[in-house]
């Protein structure tokens, strides 16, 4: 069965309150919706967010690289070669990891609703339910304090604290977080490229003194540092984790091949899609590596396919899936399911979308 056209919308998703990171704050995000059709008429469909902080992907650049080399590179092939297509995809544009993830779902989405398969089934998942964190965005101390009273009241029992852009007061805000969230709460940070190994070192070496019980950190330091994880990594207790270091099933080999972190953060966004992320859990499996599966500031669309490779590969043991709890309603029928901190997925073909 033939891919017969490609084709593209663009719209803009409202945040319920404002994002803030040690990167940026964001208050909507930009997500363009790609569909993939076939010549019986059935359409998968994709999607992607641009987060120019971290992929340096725009919305122009997606949709010229999905109408342009990637549309050529798929366009006529059937779908039933999916492996082959999917491969075909990767090599139609240098970069592009977020148009590429559209269209890798998309192309996921057509093939399981032509069988009239769940991905994750699809993918070999034994379940269609994980739990996921919820994130804590950086901010004054006391805010931060109610914000995670607020999380824990929901019934979450994972906290994603956003540090990095004030050493000094990170500490400060993890106390303040730990206080609102009781001794029973695990907490994880995420400091996003903010620290220097040095700082990092310091800052975690001090929790783990007054025991905070910090589950792990992610990203302390900029992206290219990568002898800056492994110096964190080789001095402190607590497991580092790689996410902006780690886009690709190369550049995460090379990772776990200098000894530089105990954990890789996998986004389709980074990796170019499903297939990709997929091929960098194998990897960290065979080196005794677990991986987390997590999302930018990204639609329940893409956010949905992020949670059926989660349940499917068994290397994925730490969810961070929480991105749409943040959007308003964006009016797309089917996906994720929410039962407070409970991920469900619908068995429904495909993405379960539409």
């Amino acid at each position: 069965m033939k891919i017969v056209n490609v084709t593209s919308e663009r719209r803009e998703v409202k945040l319920k309150k404002p994002f803030k990171t040690a990167l940026r704050q964001v208050t909507s995000i930009e997500v363009i919706d790609v569909k993939v059709e076939l010549e019986n008429g059935e359409i998968g469909f994709g999607s992607a967010s641009s987060t120019w902080k971290i992929t340096g992907d725009s919305m122009e650049g997606m949709e010229a690289a999905i109408h342009g080399p990637i549309k050529e590179a798929i366009i006529d092939k059937d779908i039933v070669s999916l492996g082959s297509i999917l491969t075909d995809l990767q090599r139609s544009c240098v970069g592009n990891t977020s148009a590429k993830a559209a269209v890798d779902m998309a192309l996921h989405d057509t093939y399981c609703r032509m069988y009239q398969i769940p991905l994750y089934a699809y993918l070999g998942g034994k379940t269609n339910v994980v739990e996921t964190d919820m994130t804590v965005s950086i901010d004054h101390p006391d805010v931060m304090y109610k914000e995670a009273t607020e999380i824990v009241d929901q019934g979450f029992k994972v906290l994603k604290i956003k540090v990095g852009n004030d050493a000094k007061q990170d500490i400060y805000r993890i106390e303040k977080v730990r206080e609102a969230a009781g001794d029973h709460v695990h907490l994880r940070l995420d400091a996003n490229q903010g620290w220097t190994s040095k700082q990092a070192v310091q800052i975690i070496k001090h929790l783990e003194r007054e025991n905070m019980g910090i589950e792990l950190v992610e990203q302390p330091v900029p992206a290219n540092d990568i002898e800056g994880l492994k110096f964190i990594r080789e001095r402190v207790a607590t497991p580092v984790m790689a996410d902006e270091s780690a886009f690709s099933p190369n550049q995460s080999l090379q990772l776990l091949k200098t000894g530089a972190v105990d954990l890789i953060n996998i986004k389709l966004m980074k990796s170019g899609g499903i297939r990709q992320a997929w091929q960098i859990a194998d990897i960290c499996q065979a080196a005794g590596i677990e991986c987390m599966i997590g999302s930018m500031m990204e639609s329940i669309a893409s956010v949905t396919a992020a949670a059926h490779v989660a349940v499917a590969h068994p290397n994925i043991t730490y969810y961070d899936l929480d991105a749409p709890l943040w959007m308003a309603d964006e009016g797309l029928k089917g996906g994720m399911q929410y039962n407070g901190s409970i991920v469900e997925l619908q068995d429904r073909n495909g993405l379960g979308i539409g």
